[in-house]
């Protein structure tokens, strides 16, 4: 080279230096900022799959450019806002930073966000019509000239570094269209920090890992994954798992090994390696952060990897089935599907920078919040607590619940009366408003409709408010409730035509509030419905004290698409006691509407067969219809396993009045009962009866004793009874002529009840010597005959009883007790036996006995006044005594 070139490359060097330098220099000449080129800060996601990186523009214009940037379509109001803080207060009180509209959707775009004046302390995007907070960042506080030294260091630092957002990775891989893998790679800490998204529904799990390294190919068995989800209260988490089987994990019977989908930790010396960051449903997707160590030194259960290695991984999407009593962990279920839509196997370097995602997540169903659906008959419950999930921040730190659930997307139907138990406090006034916002709207200088409620409509769970309100044709489909006295409590009601509602005459909402059940009672037959009222694979009610010993209608939607509703009789607690009953149902409809299943059909009351366990299927409009509910993650109409078994079932039954429309919880009224069938059992098993016999076969006595002990036996047999009748039906709250031991119960008490007016009316007695009259012949017939048969029918209501009792509770002791009556009643008729042979010897050992007994003697003083026994004794022995015969004679003669 020429030496003359030399200082010409030299000034050349310079003056790019000298270039390079102004213009790192302009970058901080921005006299709005005090950010450098350094600074950037990631976006938080709150609504809309928002993502993006804030960064001040490398130009050095007063501008901040947002790269990276995603967002679902808001609406034609949402906008770029500056703000000083996230509160509900603050945002309301800033202003637009940027005219730019939001109601587009915009994929990995980059924006530039000019600015004239000194950054917020905020940085939002927000809606202000519907107070609506889609995500924002925090922006570094700039100099001021009175500002600390302590200060001044910690704004510099946080000026000149960047600031992470749990959402934001440095890669990002389409796994499907809904289906995302994303990472970020930290290979000096020798960790990975892995995020799973997927658009799919809450019940469904998401897994990811790596495959056997040792395996000839890639394969799910010896895969070492995490497995991914949200539990039924809505919290992520993410869980280490390691397969050994194509199959549901089995936990180990009888010395069996744990095999299947299972987690580490239910192996022996397995445990979690992963850890969970962060997680969320927003939009209808799912999200989730955890971090793995790329070696655990797990060396049986985790599989190590190279940070720079290219290596095997395997992925899934599925249902899950939650944990129950017998398994305490979430379980994936068959993943099901082609290959590369719901599982697939690829391989994969984290060291690679890969950005295949573009733009957000967009799933067709982006209601997340739980729903509930009105119907006329039912009162929603309404309280307030402290938010957890609220849909659309930012909100205060309380909120409404409706029947337990926070903020649902209440729907109902026009025509319709809504029924409201406000007990949310006194602080919190409910009403019906056009307002998405609340919290009255002329204190903003807006005018709103209120369709319902107002100042008025608070309570507490002692002294509730009752608020009716009637949705009609000039409702508009979207409405809110929310509270007069604070803004966004509460959120949206949706309105429509018609429902389930309109097409069924009775509805009951069953145990914890979980199902809706729907009926219409015609003269031979039943329409049945069914909804739940949360997300679930399958959807069964049966008819019942349990699930043991019932028969149940399953509602489900297959893979197919198709929705099916089958009948089965249950009678074990596994999934071998399930068995697939041929019933004959009609109009049979199942659908699955945001994961909640809805099934109908109707049956006829009686089904038209003989021998087969169906065949006793019966249902009895005046008999109250028990019923449970349970649902479960899947459902197969085939082959059934332990895996079809529900996730959650009601705690009870209820016992469902279908002729009146309404239903009661199922009480244990086992002790009621006892207490009733022990005072009829002493008053058809010993006191009545001990009358009778008296009369019979004690005539022998002394004066009237046989008589006095007769009627007292009598009168306190049919006290006790008249108060065990009342016993049961106050409790019972109500008396129901329904089943045959009612029947049979009633005619003992009507029979029982003539005795004493029998008594009344009864003709005098004739003088010695005389022929009794008629009517004193025909009144001795009755009381006899309606006495003895009284007896009868009593016993035979104690049997039917004891038999009601062992139907209604399944009850062991029914049985035995029901042996021990029958040895009781056996007792008593051989000693009536004994009693009778012996008086027929005596009778016939006396010879003054003319013509043939037929009633028994009349030996009883028609004036005895058993109150006042000392004056009936007196009056008896004036007279002169003596033994009176008594022959009846045909009354024709």
């Amino acid at each position: 080279m020429a030496p003359a070139a030399v200082p010409l490359l030299a000034r050349l060097a310079l003056a790019v230096a000298v270039l390079s330098l102004a213009v790192a220099s302009s970058a901080a000449k921005c006299r709005h900022t005090n950010l450098t080129a350094g600074f950037s800060a990631d976006l938080t996601m709150l609504q809309h799959q928002l993502r993006g990186t804030v960064r001040l523009d490398p130009s050095g214009a007063c501008a901040l450019q947002l790269s990276r940037f995603d967002l679902l379509a808001a609406s034609p109001s949402a906008r770029f806002w500056a703000a000083d803080g996230a509160s509900l207060e603050g945002l309301a009180a800033g202003r637009p930073f940027s005219p730019l509209p939001l109601n587009s959707t915009f994929r990995n775009a980059t924006l530039s966000l000019p600015f004239s004046a000194p950054l917020p302390p905020l940085l939002a995007l927000f809606d202000p019509d519907a107070s609506s907070d889609l995500g924002h960042v925090f922006l570094p506080a700039s100099n001021s000239s009175d500002s600390s030294n302590s200060t001044t260091t910690n704004t510099t630092a946080l000026a000149s570094r960047r600031i992470p957002a749990p959402t934001m990775f440095d890669n990002c891989l389409q796994l499907t269209d809904t289906y995302r893998l994303r990472w970020t790679l930290n290979a000096t800490a020798g960790e990975v920090e892995i995020g799973l998204e997927a658009a799919v529904g809450s019940e469904y799990y998401m897994a990811f890992g790596w495959a056997d390294p040792k395996a000839n190919s890639p394969a799910m068995v010896r895969s070492d994954v995490v497995v991914a989800g949200f539990t039924e209260e809505g919290m992520p988490f993410a869980e280490d798992y390691y397969i050994t089987d194509y199959s549901e994990c089995s936990m180990g019977k009888d010395d069996s090994p744990v095999s299947g989908v299972c987690p580490d930790s239910a192996y022996d010396d397995g445990k979690n390696d992963s850890r969970l960051v962060y997680g969320h449903r927003l939009d209808g997707v799912s999200f989730v952060r955890y971090q793995r160590k790329l070696d655990s030194e797990d060396a049986k259960y985790d599989v190590p990897v190279g940070a720079a290695e290219e290596m095997a991984v395997v992925w899934a999407i599925g249902k899950l089935r939650p944990p129950d009593t017998l398994r305490p962990h979430y379980l994936p279920q068959n993943h099901g599907g082609p290959r590369d839509e719901t599982f697939g196997l690829m391989r994969v370097n984290l060291s690679e920078a890969v950005d295949s995602c573009l733009g957000p997540l967009d799933a067709d169903n982006k209601q997340d919040q739980d729903r509930i659906i009105a119907d006329g008959k039912t009162p929603l419950v309404v309280t307030s607590a402290p938010a957890v999930r609220y849909p659309n921040p930012p909100n205060p730190e309380k909120v409404i619940y409706i029947n337990k659930k926070e903020a649902p997307l209440l729907k109902v139907e026009r025509g319709v009366p809504v029924q409201f138990s406000v007990q949310a406090g006194h602080d919190v006034a409910l009403y019906i408003t056009s307002d998405p916002i609340g919290g009255n709207a002329t204190l903003r200088n807006k005018t709103e409709v209120i369709y319902a409620g107002g100042p008025d409509s608070h309570g507490v769970p002692a002294t509730p408010m009752d608020l009716v309100w009637l949705p009609d044709r000039n409702t508009p489909d979207l409405v809110y409730y929310q509270s007069l006295y604070e803004a966004k409590m509460g959120w949206k009601v949706q309105v429509v035509d018609g429902g389930l509602s309109d097409m069924y005459n009775s509805s009951v909402l069953l145990d914890d509030q979980q199902v809706t059940l729907f009926w219409t009672l015609s003269a031979d037959s039943i329409s049945i419905a069914a909804r739940g009222e949360k997300k679930s694979g399958y959807l069964a009610v049966g008819f019942g004290s349990g699930m043991v010993n019932t028969y149940a209608y399953v509602g489900w939607v297959g893979n197919d698409g198709v929705g099916r509703v089958k009948t089965y009789w249950i009678d074990g607690k596994s999934a071998t006691g399930i068995h697939e009953t041929p019933e004959n149902l009609t109009y049979v409809r199942c659908k699955s509407e945001d994961g909640i299943i809805t099934f109908e059909f109707t049956r006829p009351l009686k089904p038209l067969c003989t021998g087969r366990v169906e065949c006793k299927n019966i249902i009895d409009p005046t008999t109250p219809l028990k019923v449970v509910w349970a649902m479960g993650a899947s459902w197969s109409g085939d082959d059934l396993t332990d895996s079809n078994m529900h996730s959650v079932t009601s705690s009870r039954p209820i016992r469902v009045l279908l002729l009146r429309g309404s239903a009661e919880a199922e009480q244990d009224l086992r002790p009621v009962l006892a207490v009733h069938g022990f005072m009829m059992f002493v008053a058809w098993g010993i006191l009545l009866p001990g009358g009778i016999l008296a009369a019979r076969y004690l005539k022998g006595l002394k004066g009237d004793g046989w008589y006095q002990i007769h009627v007292y036996l009598q009168y306190s047999g049919i006290a006790i009874m008249f108060l065990g009748v009342l016993f049961a039906a106050a409790e019972l709250r109500g008396f129901y002529v329904s089943s045959v031991h009612v029947k049979f119960g009633v005619a003992a008490l009507l029979l029982a009840g003539l005795q004493p007016l029998n008594a009344y009316f009864r003709p005098k007695r004739p003088a010695n010597g005389e022929v009794p009259p008629r009517n004193r012949v025909l009144w001795e017939y009755l009381h006899v005959i309606t006495g003895r048969s009284a007896i009868i029918v009593g016993v035979v209501a104690l049997f039917t009883g004891m038999k009601h009792l062992g139907q209604r509770y399944d009850s062991e002791n029914a049985e035995g007790l029901t042996w021990a009556l029958i040895l009781w009643v056996l007792s008593v008729i051989v000693v009536a036996l004994s009693l009778e042979y012996k008086e027929v010897k005596r009778r016939g050992s006396d010879r003054s006995i003319k013509g043939h007994w037929v009633l028994g003697n009349t030996e009883e003083d028609d004036t005895v006044d058993l109150l006042h026994p000392d004056s009936s004794a007196r009056s008896s022995e004036s007279r002169p005594s003596g033994v009176m015969e008594v022959q009846l004679e045909p009354l024709t003669r």
